[in-house]
Parts: structure tokens; sequence; C-alpha cells
């Protein structure tokens, strides 16, 4: 990938995760990066367009990870799950960086409409991995819970959003382990 563009798209993603789609402009981009605002449209015509490759960029790095971690055999339902709270408690560390995705949910209705698309897929991507997840871990007794794996999947998924939000907001550093606890504790095995 061209250092350029590279540079583009990290700026873009800097500012999506922290001030948001609608505040993300050419010209702060071209001032980060150090160029001239016309060499950021010779790479993506419009904003939606760096948008929409950004979040690619960002979902394909977050599906290889995952799928990467639950295709190791050493690696149990348990690990799995611990490895899938990382990133969140990476942007928990950040004082103002949340997750991209989540980010965007936030300002879901003024998005272009290819974005919102690349925004559901993701979120069902997520749900679809964790309901996997979860299916394999009831399945071979590591994980112990009622519902169907999908809306325990909603829930967590919904959860470690929230708390990121929350964090964002309140500054209260166990925000998110406190969730974090909460989900280890649901799918404990009951003795």
């Amino acid at each position: 990938m061209n250092e350029t563009r590279k540079k583009i798209l990290d700026e873009a993603q800097d500012l999506m995760q922290t001030r948001g789609y609608a505040e993300m402009t050419f010209q702060e981009i071209a001032t980060r990066v150090g160029i001239k605002k016309p060499s950021i449209v010779h790479h993506f015509p419009s904003k939606a367009e760096l948008a929409a490759v950004v979040l690619d960029r960002y979902h394909r790095q977050f599906i290889r990870a995952m799928q990467g971690i639950a295709k190791d055999p050493s690696q149990g339902a348990w690990d799995c799950l611990e490895f899938y709270f990382n990133p969140y408690r990476h942007f928990a560390k950040t004082e103002s960086l949340v997750c991209l995705s989540g980010a965007l949910l936030g300002e879901f209705q003024i998005l272009p409409l290819d974005l919102q698309k690349l925004c559901k897929e993701f979120y069902g991507w997520h749900q679809n991995w964790l309901s996997e997840l979860l299916r394999q871990g009831r399945n071979s007794r590591q994980f112990h819970f009622k519902e169907e794996p999908r809306f325990m999947a909603r829930q967590i998924f919904s959860s470690l959003q929230g708390a990121l939000l929350i964090y964002r907001a309140s500054k209260e550093a166990d925000q998110l382990e406190d969730v974090i606890k909460a989900i280890r504790a649901s799918l404990k095995v009951k003795h």
C-alpha cells in the first residue's frame, strides 16, 4: 500500500474513532498527514468512499484476528472470549478512542447507505462469530447458559460497546472490567 494512502487511512480512522464520521474532514486529515487536500481526493474521491475503505480495512483486520484465534486448536472457548475482550480493553485505555463500529453506530442515521450496509454486515459478523463461539463453548461444557447463543452474543456485543461509550463519558476505569466480569459470570458452569 502506498505510504501516503496508508497515512490518510490511519488519520481518517483516528478521527472517526475519536470525533466521529461527521467531524472527519479532508482538511483535518491533510493537515495531520502533511499534504494538500487535493492529494486526498486523488486517493479517495469522496468522504464516504474514504470512510468505507477505512471501515473495510478495520473489519478485515478484526475478522482475521478472530478467525485466527478460533482456528487455533490450543485455544479453548474461554481463551477465545478473553482474546475477544482485548480490543475493548485497548480502547478503554485511551482517552477518547472507541471501537470504530461503535463510533459509527452513534451516527448511523447520517451515514451514507453504503456505510450503513458495511456497519450492519460487521455487527452481523460479530454476533455470528460470538454465537458460534458460545455454541461450541456450551457443547464442550466450558460455558453454561440457558438462552440461545444468538441472544447471548447480542447481549455480550451490546454490553461491551455500551461500556466503551459510557467509559468515554464517565472516565470510570472499572466500567469495562465490570461488564467483562458480568459476562464471565453469566457463562460460568454452575456447580
